[in-house]
């Protein structure tokens, strides 16, 4: 029987997503579009306080939407103390675009709200693109090798916008999201990219390292989040919208600063390949962690 409802649970639970997106979209991109015109830092400020409030609102309805859609059991496994009066840097894996309404969910009332480094391409993505933009949130444009082949003056514009952004995040307390993997995990990624780990892509280092080098004196802690669908690991968006999600786990590991966190990732050979080991000790061993779980 509840498959033959999955069509049409389907249709109710993304109408009611897209709502919801829509609702607290508007009022982001509305309060941003104010804030534009505001010459006095403090009611920015305080826009800028109001419009997380909204993005944090959406998230928390969008899972109760998910919760009464679902027979879900959705566990937050928190190993340390969390404060919204510090920095964070959120490493995760990336299964789903249901990735990013966990995370803003659970950022709501435990740590300051999250920024995204999201896709050049998002940013034509009705009320995410310019909700997102409004919130300050770095866009990064990608370029192929043959494509930088060609337009060489283009290379490192990435790092540019990252280092950009994170002048931003130094006055008030900030936590940023960096998927790490750069892609969503998929079995034909997994084999195309010859991963050595078995639930997770090669982390790539340029921008955590980046991020770490401009702000890693302000970083409180970095979070290790492992995000799992055990039961609904193939397609857990479509999963979720017909009524199908069963488990989700968030797993979140809070983990000291590493000390070479601090260094020129690009000129200095020897701090890159240290670096590099750190980050892919740091993904082995949440490879380990996340087959755990799933065995439990």
């Amino acid at each position: 029987m509840k498959y033959l409802l999955a069509p049409f649970i389907f249709v109710i639970h993304t109408s009611l997503q897209i709502s919801n997106l829509a609702l607290w979209g508007s009022l982001v991109i509305l309060c941003g579009l104010i804030k534009l015109a505001l010459p006095l830092n403090n009611a920015r400020r305080w826009l800028a306080e109001l419009m997380h409030g909204f993005m944090f609102c959406f998230g928390k309805l969008s899972v109760g939407l998910i919760r009464l859609f679902n027979p879900i059991k959705l566990e937050y496994r928190i190993h340390g103390d969390l404060s919204r009066q510090n920095w964070y840097l959120i490493v995760a894996n990336h299964l789903s675009y249901l990735d990013i309404i966990l995370l803003i969910e659970f950022a709501g009332g435990r740590i300051p709200a999250p920024k995204f480094f999201l896709k050049q391409e998002l940013i034509w993505l009705p009320f995410v693109g310019l909700g997102a933009w409004a919130l300050d949130m770095p866009f990064m444009r990608r370029y192929s090798k043959a494509y930088l082949q060609k337009h060489p003056h283009k290379k490192g514009k990435d790092i540019e916008t990252t280092k950009r952004y994170c002048q931003k995040f130094k006055t008030t307390p900030t936590t940023v999201i960096n998927f790490v993997e750069g892609t969503r995990f998929t079995p034909k990624k997994h084999q195309a990219k010859s991963s050595p780990f078995q639930y997770l892509l090669p982390p790539k280092a340029g921008g955590v390292a980046f991020t770490l080098a401009t702000m890693g004196n302000l970083f409180t802690n970095i979070l290790d989040i492992s995000l799992l669908y055990p039961q609904n690991s193939k397609h857990p968006m479509m999963a979720m919208l017909s009524g199908q999600m069963r488990e989700i786990i968030v797993d979140v590991n809070v983990i000291d600063v590493p000390e070479q966190a601090m260094g020129d990732y690009f000129s200095d050979e020897e701090y890159r390949g240290s670096f590099q080991n750190w980050l892919n000790g740091l993904w082995e061993e949440k490879d380990q962690r996340i087959g755990k779980l799933l065995e439990q």
